[in-house]
């Protein structure tokens, strides 16, 4: 992941933290917040790096109590777990500004996952450009996901090498499908998805979840990246759709990518 784009994130986990003051350590949005700052520092440091464990082991409640604990202890502790959260994230922050750190120490091992995710943010801006050709000459219309699939095929071509479209994925729940795309020796795989006015947003999240729950069982699936796309701006959420859906990830890495975001 590039630098800027991890301060981004890390900043915005810190920052949240402003809000859940005023909760606790059982209320959900705090939950949420924990779980979405570890998948983050995973993404960024990786799952073995000192930054994940460090935060982990950040506690948000008394050690020891009794019956007898009054209320404000409890809410002490929770306090002073988010202050540690903070200063920790402050500190990673900090130390990509002055190393430029990453997963395993930033390995000459390109990263794959910000190069898809640059192609699926431009993709409307392709598209759009298409429409633009000399003497008004035939063009590709983005009709449906079929068009989609085929122009980022088109776009991923000039990033690597072996694309395996149309393979199977395992039966889940009594049938099985096909995979938009499959990166075999990244282990990624790239599902596309294009909103229409038929199509309602529990439909789409519900068919990301299965799709998520598909995948888990691929053996050529180490991370799902889910390119919705969205011409018309019909989600009006994008961002809380992308971390909604990344939440129910389960064991899978899963990255949602709505595109574009503004108009």
């Amino acid at each position: 992941m590039e630098p800027n784009r991890a301060i981004e994130i890390l900043e915005r986990q810190k920052g949240a933290t402003g809000e859940l003051r005023a909760l606790g350590s059982s209320d959900p949005a705090f939950a949420k917040w924990k779980r979405d700052t570890e998948i983050a520092i995973q993404r960024i440091f990786g799952d073995s790096s000192r930054h994940f464990t460090d935060f982990s082991k950040i506690s948000y409640s008394l050690g020891a109590w009794s019956t007898g604990t009054p209320d404000y202890k409890f809410h002490e502790a929770f306090l002073q777990g988010l202050d540690k959260a903070e200063a920790i994230l402050a500190s990673m922050v900090d130390e990509i500004n002055e190393y430029e750190v990453g997963p395993e120490e930033q390995t000459d091992r390109p990263d794959y996952l910000s190069l898809i995710e640059q192609v699926c943010l431009r993709f409307h801006s392709m598209a759009r450009q298409l429409r633009s050709r000399h003497a008004k000459r035939p063009t590709l219309e983005i009709d449906d996901e079929y068009d989609v699939q085929d122009l980022l095929h088109a776009a991923f071509k000039l990033h690597f090498d072996d694309i395996r479209a149309e393979e199977w994925t395992p039966s889940y729940a009594g049938g099985s499908s096909r995979v938009d795309f499959l990166l075999k020796q990244e282990r990624i795989v790239v599902e596309v998805k294009k909103t229409r006015s038929s199509m309602s947003m529990s439909d789409l999240g519900a068919q990301i979840l299965i799709d998520i729950a598909r995948y888990e069982r691929h053996p050529d699936c180490g991370l799902l990246v889910c390119f919705i796309y969205d011409p018309e701006g019909r989600i009006g959420n994008p961002v809380g759709l992308e971390r909604d859906l990344e939440s129910h990830s389960g064991k899978l890495k899963v990255r949602v990518i709505v595109g574009p975001k503004g108009h």
